[in-house]
């Protein structure tokens, strides 16, 4: 099977429990009826998905970050899912946003809407009246609509468009001038407001997209649709006969919709999700390139990074597997190794006579290895770490915030953090040392003796001798709170943290969907933590993998199955093509983790679930 039938299969199939578990969190029984819901509508955002069920209630899932999936109670006619916010409209017309909150973005107007439709750092929404109402961020006057009447309105990352009672398409606002907002003559049934680019669906059914291009987003198929939506860097629409096709950006397999008759599509960031005839919701995409799809067979070690890992075949064969669209850095060279990291971008492995090979990106000579024999080597964000076999460390490639500055002495061991740019080692004697970037206390390690030390992304931990394992850095989500008892190893990875027990049980912590990663279950020897996902090495050499940070594509199982209740219509897409937009792919892990830092301020103002 290839690696994205392999993530389809997955999905489909709901291998991640993660939706499950989001639901079971609460506590107490479920009952049948509870076990399986019925949707009746659906929104995919930029990392997260919405999904309004029969009941009125709405369910999100996907990345919580600014709380964005923690839906209020009560009971809704529509729902839609932005950047890092969603919006519903009450039964009533009043509308209700939760999630991102800075820049004015869930604070709706009062009133009765007809239709909502929740952007990038704005929303629209359409009164009873026609009159269109934006709110949120207004850098590029998306929220600025013009007077006069409309039928419905679409809120896309910088701009917004609006169908007229007239069926004629206008559009507003955008920072930057790529064409999104020049909506050819004609009539239109409805419109999509994406990232660039923008689509509507012709009156005689054809789909007709404008704005950036460079990804294929507005090759859109000829003949007849019924529906159409806009995401990022791709788009959508649903054929007559219930079939959906995708075109534009295909990175994480956006693009490549399951067979089969659907009701509604919604296009989001890095993925898309489909409403079945049945009412089950089922989604592709989204952050996963492949790098927890472990081949078979047995291996003596792992490494997991952002979007590739690498594992030591028994053999000392390297075997690499997830994204290498750029950079190549999950084709390993042939030949025996003694140990093998994946960074960021690249990979680094150790030879059998002690040389140490690297590949993939080396913009900053983060893979220019230095001759001669070392017994350890760690690949970071855009550099990398050897241990000499005299217990010195060398360090080579970016050193921006010091990060190869390796401190003189005698090493055991060393560790690479994310993308923050520190690195931790331990020496001889047993203290731990950390280096580099420092923003969050992550290299202020304590003293004490410790016999195993690891470097994540604004936090590091490590092994005392006792076992216990004790954390440093910055805390969100309660990465550095590990959980008593005794552990025999510890990864720290992007913003959470796992650790083998004494009984070689795997457990993790931090931002892992409060607790609803699921490691596998069985007796391990070796754990690494990536960036979103971690692996480990069970006793007879076989590899597990699993999702920490997952998002839209991750359906809650209860969604995956279930029909549409007698009465229902199914097929509305936000009642409005409302369609999300974003650019977490594009953005780089240091960005994210310093927008993660709101978080704690979004906490203080409450978080109804999740």
């Amino acid at each position: 099977m290839s690696s994205a039938a392999a993530r389809s299969a997955r999905i489909t199939l709901g291998g991640f429990a993660l939706g499950a578990l989001l639901l079971i969190a609460g506590g107490g029984e479920r009952t049948a009826a509870q076990d399986e819901a019925r949707a009746v509508a659906i929104s995919a955002g930029q990392s997260h998905a919405c999904a309004l069920l029969d009941s009125g209630e709405i369910e999100c899932w996907g990345a919580n970050f600014f709380c964005q999936t923690c839906a209020p109670g009560g009971r809704f006619s529509t729902v839609s899912a932005g950047r890092w916010h969603s919006c519903g409209l009450r039964e009533d017309g009043a509308v209700d946003c939760w999630g991102h909150w800075l820049s004015g973005t869930i604070d709706a107007p009062g009133g009765r809407f007809s239709t909502v439709s929740a952007g990038g750092d704005h929303s629209c929404g359409l009164r009873e009246s026609g009159a269109v109402e934006c709110w949120g961020r207004d850098d590029a006057s998306q929220t600025d609509a013009p007077s006069g009447h409309f039928s419905t309105v679409s809120a896309g990352s910088q701009h917004s468009c609006g169908l007229r009672e007239s069926g004629e398409v206008e559009c507003w606002g955008g920072a930057y001038q790529s064409g999104q907002m020049d909506a050819p003559g004609g009539l239109f049934r409805t419109v999509s407001a994406g990232d660039g680019h923008t689509c509507g669906l012709r009156d005689g059914g054809e789909i007709e997209c404008w704005g950036y291009r460079q990804v294929g987003q507005m090759d859109a198929p000829s003949g007849r649709f019924s529906a159409v939506s806009a995401g990022y860097s791709h788009a959508c629409g649903l054929r007559p006969t219930g079939e959906v096709e995708c075109w534009g950006s295909n990175l994480l397999s956006e693009v490549d919709a399951p067979g089969g008759r659907f009701a509604a599509v919604s296009a989001g960031s890095a993925s898309t999700c489909g409403l079945r005839d049945g009412g089950a919701v089922e989604c592709w995409g989204d952050y996963d390139y492949g790098q927890t799809d472990a081949p078979d067979g047995r291996f003596s070690a792992v490494s997991a990074s952002a979007r590739h890992t690498c594992g030591l075949r028994q053999s000392g064969a390297v075997e690499c597997w997830g994204d290498s669209a750029y950079h190549d850095q999950a084709n390993a060279p042939g030949g025996r190794f003694r140990a093998v990291s994946a960074g960021w971008l690249h990979t680094c492995g150790l030879r059998s006579n002690g040389e140490v090979e690297c590949w993939g990106n080396s913009s900053a000579g983060q893979t220019d290895a230095p001759s001669g024999r070392f017994s350890a080597v760690s690949a970071g964000s855009r550099h990398t770490c050897g241990l000499r076999e005299t217990g010195m460390v060398e360090c080579w490639g970016d050193n921006r915030s010091g990060q190869t500055d390796a401190p003189s002495g005698q090493f055991s061991a060393i560790s690479e953090g994310g993308a923050w740019n520190h690195i931790c080692g331990l020496r001889q004697d047993g203290q731990a040392v950390c280096w580099g970037y420092d923003w969050a206390g992550q290299t202020d390690a304590p003293s004490g003796q410790f016999s195993a030390v690891s470097a994540g992304g604004s936090h590091s931990c490590g092994l005392r001798e006792n076992g216990e394992v004790s954390c440093w850095g910055y805390n969100l989500y309660g990465r550095t709170d590990p959980p008593s008892g005794r552990f025999s190893a510890v990864s720290a990875g992007e913003e959470h943290t796992c650790g083998l027990r004494e009984s070689r049980e795997v457990e993790c912590w931090g931002y892992t969907f409060d607790g609803q990663a699921q490691p596998p279950a069985g007796k391990h020897v070796q754990i690494s933590s990536g960036s979103y996902h971690a692996c480990a090495v069970s006793e007879d050499g076989t590899l597990s993998c699993w999702m920490i940070y997952n998002g839209a594509a991750d359906v809650p199982a209860r969604l995956r199955v279930g029909g549409l209740p007698s009465t229902g219509t199914g097929g509305l897409l936000d009642r409005g093509g409302a369609l999300p937009v974003g650019g977490i792919a594009l953005l780089s892990l240091a960005a994210l983790a310093a927008l993660l830092t709101l978080a704690t301020l979004v906490r203080r103002r409450g978080c109804g679930r999740g």
